[in-house]
This record gives structure tokens, C-alpha cells and sequence, in this order.
């Protein structure tokens, strides 16, 4: 994977992801992706099928 390849995080506030964050930008990954539940509603399958389609 290039390192500025775009990486969708799930739950990058969270625990694991935001671990998961910080180890990508360590390794110089540079177009690391996180939206917040009131940017992207993972349970609404329409909106998510959306940002995929845009990113």
C-alpha cells in the first residue's frame, strides 16, 4: 500500500482506533481518513455507500 493511499478508519476516537491512527501516521502514512457518527452514519447504508463512491 502506498503511503499516501486514502485508509478509512472506523472508530478513530476510540481505543483501538485511534491506536490504529497514530501507528499509520508513525509509519508515515499521510491521508489517514476518520469521520465522526455525526459526519457518517454507519448504520445508514445509503450514506455509507455514498462516501465510499466520493472516496
Amino acid at each position: 500500500m502506498n503511503q499516501d493511499s486514502k485508509i478509512y478508519i472506523a472508530g478513530h476516537r476510540g481505543l483501538v482506533g485511534s491506536a490504529i491512527v497514530s501507528n499509520l501516521k508513525a509509519k508515515g502514512y499521510t491521508n489517514v481518513i476518520g469521520k465522526t457518527h455525526a459526519e457518517l452514519d454507519l448504520l445508514d447504508q445509503q450514506a455509507v455507500a455514498s462516501f465510499f463512491e466520493t472516496e
